[in-house]
């Protein structure tokens, strides 16, 4: 099975439900807290692919919710400068195996990448606290 690093949020419901699927599915999981990297604008672009700039963006991220950042409204260089001072603006979780890299839970891409163990409900992909916003993890 596949070495897999996952940079998370510690403490978020959906990526701990995220990382039991890929050690289910016999994956090895190697977990980093997203916020604590040094991240560069050229390493983070490489995790988003062909995708739109808006959702480069975790929508729960609290600047995001406020309207304070409006990700249709943000160019890809500006995105990925804020993005390297704000991870939490990041869409979780970052996933990185065998050279290739991903931005969020996309089922249908890591079974056809790295194979997952077969479940009868997808994984989460939106925070299921009404409000978005995961709380602070305990002192690590």
């Amino acid at each position: 099975m596949a070495m897999i690093v996952f940079y998370e949020k510690p403490g978020c419901v959906n990526n701990t439900k995220q990382k039991q699927i890929l050690q289910q599915s016999g994956h090895d999981v190697v977990a980093l807290d997203i916020r604590v990297q040094t991240w560069l604008p050229e390493t983070l672009r490489s995790f988003f692919g062909d995708r739109p700039v808006a959702e480069w963006f975790n929508p729960a991220a609290p600047r995001v919710k406020s309207g304070a950042l409006v990700p249709e409204q943000i160019e890809a260089e500006e995105a990925l400068a804020q993005m390297c001072l704000d991870p939490l603006l990041i869409r979780r979780p970052l996933i990185e195996s065998d050279g290739r890299r991903l931005a969020g839970f996309d089922e249908a891409v890591l079974e056809a990448w790295v194979g997952l163990a077969p479940r009868p409900v997808p994984a989460p992909q939106v925070c299921p606290r009404s409000e978005g916003i995961c709380p602070e993890p305990d002192s690590q």
